[in-house]
């Protein structure tokens, strides 16, 4: 290949890995306005996020159904999620203390 050649297919090629990352970039964003947070749902190290304090982010939480961790769950869907730790037995939408 010659010089004029292969910088054009590098060209190419860089411009299909951005438009690959950014298409991937944006799925999560798209997918999550179909989505909710649902406090208590989550099992011991598989929430998506914020477990409270103790914890960083996503796969932190403590225990099962912790009141203060949340995963993402399809809208409308959270109050009919099973949670052992809450009040009403289902997810709630904001964070809450776990019954004992």
């Amino acid at each position: 290949m010659n010089n004029k050649t292969t910088r054009t297919f590098s060209a190419a090629a860089l411009a299909l890995a951005l438009g690959s990352t950014l298409t991937v970039a944006a799925l999560p964003a798209q997918a999550a306005g179909d989505m909710e947070k649902c406090f208590g749902v989550a099992l011991k190290g598989q929430n998506d996020c914020a477990a409270g304090a103790g914890t960083t982010c996503a796969g932190t939480s403590k225990t099962d159904y912790q009141g203060d961790a949340w995963k993402l769950v399809p809208k409308g869907t959270c109050d009919k999620t099973a949670s052992h730790t809450s009040s009403t037995g289902f997810g709630q939408l904001a964070a809450f203390t776990a019954k004992s």
